[in-house]
């Protein structure tokens, strides 16, 4: 894992070859930023579920080992995904963060943990029960293509990802 989260625009501007060929990716800034850690970084663990969060609950109960959890969530502004309770499991579990194609609620209780959490914004509803879904499959969400074991590092300026862990001295070649 990276020791630190390293700022996503020094790296845009240092790894323009990376950009080029794809295997460094920016999200589009269509994220809300939530949760206590504003800058974290990690390998993908990816979801694709719409309007039912059984999985994201499942994984999130597993050890983070620092990962980042990516949920397509379809990108439905109707239901939440991610709650207060969930966002102490994953806390609680060590997870980097989390990257929702969708929303959250309980945003206060959410704010008070210690994890990253990116989302499209905030509903009162919950989300339906059934466990339906995707785990660890490509995912595409704000533009990208999100693959499990690639990395995600998230800060104020936005959210890139890349098929290997970057580092301070990969910046510089």
């Amino acid at each position: 894992m990276a020791a630190l989260p390293l700022a996503t625009a020094e790296v845009c501007d240092a790894n323009s070859h990376m950009i080029t060929s794809g295997e460094l990716r920016a999200l589009q800034p269509i994220f809300r930023t939530y949760g206590g850690r504003r800058l974290f970084a990690g390998p993908v663990v990816t979801v694709k579920v719409f309007e039912d969060n059984v999985l994201v609950r499942a994984l999130l109960e597993e050890k983070g080992e620092g990962r980042v959890l990516v949920v397509d969530g379809g990108g439905s502004l109707r239901r939440a995904l991610l709650g207060g309770n969930i966002a102490m499991l994953a806390q609680n579990n060590g997870w980097a963060g989390i990257v929702i194609n969708g929303c959250v609620r309980d945003v206060d209780e959410i704010n008070g943990c210690d994890v990253g959490v990116r989302a499209l914004g905030s509903h009162p509803m919950k989300s339906d029960k059934k466990g339906a879904g995707e785990k660890h499959v490509p995912v595409t969400i704000a533009g990208a293509r999100i693959c499990d074991g690639e990395w995600l590092y998230a800060d104020a300026d936005g959210i890139l990802v890349s098929g290997t862990e970057l580092s301070v001295w990969s910046m510089n070649e």
